[in-house]
């Protein structure tokens, strides 16, 4: 976890979740989008690597449980909002640490974009699709993306916080 347990007050806690909150109205806006004007399996090239499609996942990332008989919608929006109420109560717990905090929110605006998609239509609206020369990536959307970058910002928040322990 990350270093220092400062209490954080609603005002510290604020522009984290209005970070979140960002998070999931661009996430929904841009699935609103897709399922207006896109068919399922419908796509449209941009460039040579990457396309715009419509795409449901009803398993996890990578389609992980995607061909299960259809218990994996609550197992998953389950564990959606679990995360959600552990990253807010660590977010009021350590609210000052920037990186770890900005982490968090993103983190929780993406889950919480997917768990939306999950109740709404039993599955999450992927259309962000790159490809190349002998590879496919799964397509993924704005809260994956935003799951990702918090991901990737937890690991280099563990990283300095390690250094400075040196």
């Amino acid at each position: 976890m990350a270093g220092g347990n400062k209490k954080g007050s609603a005002a510290s806690l604020l522009p984290w979740l209005i970070w979140a909150v960002v998070i999931v109205l661009v996430d929904q806006f841009t699935k609103v989008l897709i399922l207006q004007h896109y068919q399922l399996g419908d796509s449209t090239r941009i460039v040579g690597f990457f396309n715009i499609v419509r795409a449901h996942n009803t398993g996890a990332a990578f389609s992980f449980l995607a061909q299960a008989a259809g218990w994996q919608r609550w197992l998953f929006t389950g564990i959606g909002v679990f995360a959600a109420v552990l990253i807010v109560y660590l977010l009021r717990s350590h609210a000052g640490q920037k990186l770890f905090s900005f982490a968090l929110a993103s983190i929780l605006g993406g889950a919480v974009g997917n768990v939306i998609d999950r109740m709404l239509h039993g599955y999450v609206v992927d259309f962000l699709d790159f490809h190349g020369a002998g590879y496919h990536f799964p397509a993924f959307n704005i809260a994956d993306s935003a799951i990702t970058l918090g991901a990737i910002c937890l690991v280099l928040d563990e990283l300095r916080r390690v250094r400075r322990g040196r």
